[in-house]
């Protein structure tokens, strides 16, 4: 954990990153995103999946999750773009690990300005309130470990603002699965 974390804990568990968002990465994650790149979605589940299987190497104790939930689009992004590149993920290493992926469950209930365009510092407000859990559907996450799958991870204000919300509706603990996070600029 790092040292801002010890001092204002996320609302996940456990955390995974296959990759730094990085060269060559970077330009790859984000034809995959933008343009259509669908076609990279299987070599990217097995990074997540190489990663997944270090970690649990490292860390037998973490618990499987029983959930894979994507983060959801807003519906004009998703028409913008034809598909959640989450989802993508999502579904692709459900079939490999035997878990359930949904991409119903949790809900995107406010479309928000793209987190790309604003500062660091920003992000949390932006995100407040944005994502909820499909009302008929809470009783499914309750006692259950809870992965949520995304492509890039910046700031972790959206993983956080949905750990808050899984957490919320009963869900034992919440991990962040994410093919790549943004190395701090320390890092770099």
């Amino acid at each position: 954990m790092c040292g801002a974390c010890l001092a204002d804990p996320p609302p996940f568990e456990h955390s995974l990153a296959a990759l730094d968002y990085s060269f060559p990465w970077d330009g790859l994650i984000t034809r995959f995103k933008f343009h259509d790149g669908l076609d990279l979605a299987p070599v990217f589940v097995q990074r997540m999946l190489a990663a997944h299987a270090t970690d649990r190497a490292a860390h037998p104790a973490v618990p499987q999750p029983t959930w894979l939930l994507p983060v959801p689009l807003s519906a004009e992004r998703a028409r913008e773009r034809g598909y959640n590149q989450a989802w993508e993920l999502a579904r692709r290493l459900a079939r490999v690990l035997h878990c359930p992926a949904d991409a119903r469950l949790l809900l995107r209930v406010k479309d928000t300005q793209h987190q790309l365009a604003l500062p660091l510092e920003r992000r949390a407000a932006n995100v407040r309130g944005a994502f909820a859990i499909e009302p008929r559907r809470r009783n499914d996450l309750r006692g259950h470990v809870v992965a949520v799958v995304d492509d890039v991870v910046t700031s972790g204000a959206t993983a956080a603002e949905i750990g808050r919300v899984l957490l919320q509706a009963g869900a034992a603990q919440v991990h962040l699965w994410m093919l790549a996070r943004t190395p701090r600029p320390q890092d770099r």
